[in-house]
């Protein structure tokens, strides 16, 4: 299991919890859980978030690794310009 810290106004989408727990071990596992069990998020996920892992922020790798002991942050997308 993965802890995953919801970000902002993300939290509104998961019943206005700032922390869940999602079994997962990649990006892409991560984000069929969080659609599956908060099903008020799949529209944004649909339109794109960005998952900070250990410091790090990932947008689209879905095969990127997560350890069960990382920290794991959902946000808005970010975009840069």
């Amino acid at each position: 299991m993965v802890q995953v810290k919801i970000w902002g106004s993300l939290a509104a989408m998961t019943d206005d919890q700032t922390e869940v727990k999602i079994d997962a071990a990649t990006l892409r596992e991560l984000l069929d859980g969080l659609a599956g069990k908060y099903p008020g998020l799949r529209p944004q996920l649909d339109r794109g978030v960005s998952v900070a892992i250990d410091g790090r922020i990932y947008n689209d790798s879905w095969f990127t690794p997560i350890k069960p002991d990382s920290e794991v942050v959902l946000l808005a997308r970010l975009k840069g310009g």
